[in-house]
C-alpha cells in the first residue's frame, strides 16, 4: 500500500474503495441499527431480528473471501500491518505528520479486523442463543439448554463491546475531520478521494461486483443449508 505524504488538494479524484466495500459498510451499519431496534421490541421483534443476525452474518463472510480477493485497497494484505508500523502511525499522528495511505491507515485496518471479528461473533453467538422464554436462535436445537444461556450471555456482551468498537470508529472519522480536516467518511459514498491524497497508480480500475454478488450468494446458501438441517427447535419447551 503506497504512503502519500502530500497533503496538498488538486484537481480531480481516483478511485480507491470499491462498490462491494461501500456496500458492505453501511449495511452493516442497518443491521446492527435493526438488531437493536428490533432486540428492544421484544417478542414481537423476535423475527426481524434474526434476519438482522443473518444478513450480518453473511455480510461479515463475503467481506473476509473479499479481503482475500477483492480488489486492491480491500485486501487484507494491503492494509493490515505489524505493531512496529501501527506504532510509527500513531507516533506520527501525535507529531502532527501528514501522512496518508491511499486506503485503510494501519490503524484503521486493525480496527477493520476488530469490527468485523466482533460482528461476526455477535451473529454467530446470536444462532445458539435464547430470550429464556420461548424464542431460540436457529441453532439452538444443537447445544444444551445451559451452553445456550452461556452463549445468550455473551450475544449481549459483544454487543456492548460493538457499540464500543464503533464509538471509536466514528470519533476517529470525526477527529481527521475536525483535526487533519480529511474527511473520511465521502469516500465511502462515493468511493472517490482527492488525487493528491492518492498516488497515481494507486487507484483501482472497477468493483468487480460480480464476483462479490457470487459470494453473497454462496454464503447465503451456506447459511441456509446450514440453519435448514438445524434441529427441530419446536420439540424443545421451556
Amino acid at each position: 500500500m503506497a504512503k502519500i505524504r502530500s497533503p496538498a488538494s488538486g484537481a480531480g479524484t481516483r478511485l480507491v474503495w470499491d462498490a462491494p466495500v461501500r456496500i458492505t459498510h453501511w449495511l452493516l451499519l442497518a443491521s446492527v441499527i435493526g438488531s437493536y431496534v428490533t432486540h428492544r421490541l421484544g417478542a414481537a421483534g423476535f423475527r426481524y431480528h434474526r434476519w438482522c443476525g443473518y444478513t450480518t452474518l453473511v455480510l461479515v463472510t463475503a467481506r473476509i473471501a473479499w479481503g482475500l480477493v477483492g480488489t486492491r485497497h480491500a485486501r487484507f494484505a494491503s492494509f493490515v500491518r505489524g505493531p512496529v508500523t501501527v506504532s510509527r502511525y500513531l507516533a506520527g499522528l501525535v507529531r502532527g505528520e501528514p501522512s496518508r495511505y491511499a486506503g485503510h491507515n494501519p490503524a484503521g485496518g486493525w480496527m477493520v479486523l476488530l469490527l468485523l471479528a466482533l460482528l461476526a461473533a455477535q451473529a454467530v453467538t446470536g444462532l445458539f442463543a435464547n430470550d429464556e422464554i420461548s424464542e431460540t436462535g436457529p441453532l439452538y436445537g444443537y447445544v444444551l439448554n445451559s451452553t445456550s444461556n452461556h452463549l445468550t450471555a455473551w450475544h449481549h456482551r459483544l454487543f456492548d463491546a460493538l457499540v464500543i468498537a464503533i464509538a471509536l470508529h466514528v470519533a476517529a472519522v470525526l477527529a481527521y475531520w475536525l483535526v487533519k480536516r480529511t474527511n473520511l467518511l465521502r469516500p465511502m459514498f462515493s468511493g472517490r478521494k482527492p488525487a493528491a491524497e492518492v498516488k497515481a497508480g494507486a487507484e483501482i480500475a472497477g468493483s468487480r461486483v460480480w464476483l462479490w454478488l457470487m459470494l453473497i450468494g454462496v454464503a447465503s446458501a451456506a447459511l441456509a443449508w446450514i440453519i435448514l438441517r438445524a434441529p427441530d427447535i419446536s420439540l424443545y419447551v421451556f
